[in-house]
């Protein structure tokens, strides 16, 4: 799910019988890489396949599926990264496919091999047997060497959005009869960082916590994750200049154990979704649930877009002194009130249009001579 470029152009060239003896998957972690390669290696032996698609029913599919293929073959690059293995695989390339049209060799993280072990590689790649085919998935694809690229159709995996991790994981819910509200969804759909696979594994981690009702309260609980509220509360503290405010939600922090550079890093997404709900009268591009993108909406101009960004900048530079801080609790404090104490920027114009009109006060009505 969330590959359509890829999945598409696969279909057609099954259904066009033109494949490729070797293919390079590319992408960040959990984002379908080595299940994409998997099932394509069933939809191009399977006996009775729906179009271009598996039928996951015939006898090559379910060996396939359940790991006792005799046609396909997987390697951990990490594991397996030496020549005698690449060797090793050279010799089983000779013989042909037991059953089905191909012997496919799924290759993980294949920029683990060897200098040697890519040179043993290189040979078979040129000049393949017609009923081999290759599938290397990595996730560092500047580590592979330009002469195993070159001979592989290359394909990058992007990034699972959020929509779309959000109504996988409504999905399964769904079907497991599990009850989760919107918000729940948000946060592990933004948890996972694009990554499906870490959505799956935080959603099963949050029914082992909660049950069969995940609310979003419990999620925030059990990983101790840093509530909204909390950045809401921040920006009523500078819009009051409450510094008694600011030093509390500090203290609330330290004393909750929560991350003070995860908490930094919200607080600079928090001011970006104000910039962005500002800048573009809009809150589409906040990737969050219709209740919060509405709070946002509210918060349209009570700060310029000035403030914002220097805001963004105290909270950014304050998480980077924290890295390396002995103290980090002090760098919070300082970096909160400087946030709180911070005077509002002015329009340049409206600063010219001010000492204009003093100037004017102060020559009785009459502007001052150009100067020569």
């Amino acid at each position: 799910m969330g590959q359509s470029h890829i999945t598409t152009t696969l279909q057609n060239a099954i259904a066009a019988r033109r494949l490729s003896h070797a293919y390079i998957f590319s992408g960040v972690r959990g984002v379908g890489k080595t299940t994409a390669a998997r099932i394509f290696a069933r939809a191009i032996n399977c006996e009775h396949p729906n179009g271009t698609d598996p039928d996951n029913t015939c006898d090559i599919c379910r060996e396939m599926i359940e790991g006792r293929s005799v046609n396909i073959f997987e390697f951990d690059g990490a594991s397996n990264r030496g020549i005698d293995e690449i060797r090793n695989l050279r010799e089983a390339v000779r013989y042909g496919p037991a059953k089905g049209r191909y012997k496919v060799y799924i290759i993980d993280e294949v920029h683990m091999l060897t200098k040697e072990a890519f040179n043993a590689l290189l040979k078979t790649l040129e000049e393949p047997p017609s009923y081999v085919m290759f599938i290397f998935a990595t996730t560092e694809i500047h580590k592979v060497p330009l002469t195993i690229l070159s001979r592989c159709q290359r394909f990058d995996f992007r990034r699972i959005s959020i929509d779309e991790i959000i109504t996988r994981i409504r999905f399964i819910a769904e079907n497991e009869k599990i009850k989760i509200d919107d918000e729940a969804l948000h946060i592990i759909a933004r948890r996972a960082d694009g990554s499906m696979r870490d959505a799956q594994s935080i959603f099963d981690q949050v029914v082992s916590f909660c049950g069969r009702d995940v609310r979003a309260d419990s999620i925030v609980s059990m990983l101790g994750l840093v509530d909204n509220e909390i950045f809401f509360r921040v920006t009523d503290s500078i819009r009051n200049k409450d510094v008694r405010g600011g030093l509390s939600i500090a203290e609330e922090i330290i004393k909750r154990g929560l991350d003070i550079r995860e908490f930094l890093n919200g607080l600079v997404e928090h001011f970006r979704h104000i910039l962005v709900a500002q800048v573009t009268d809009s809150t589409a591009m906040i990737e969050l649930s219709d209740l919060y993108r509405q709070r946002y909406k509210e918060l349209k101009g009570v700060f310029n877009d000035n403030d914002l960004l220097r805001l963004i900048k105290i909270a950014s530079d304050t998480e980077a002194a924290i890295k390396w801080s002995q103290q980090p609790r002090l760098k919070l404090e300082v970096g909160l009130i400087s946030m709180i104490k911070m005077d509002s920027s002015v329009d340049i114009s409206s600063l010219i249009g001010t000492i204009d009109e003093i100037q004017k006060n102060l020559t009785g009505g009459k502007a001052d001579p150009p100067a020569r």
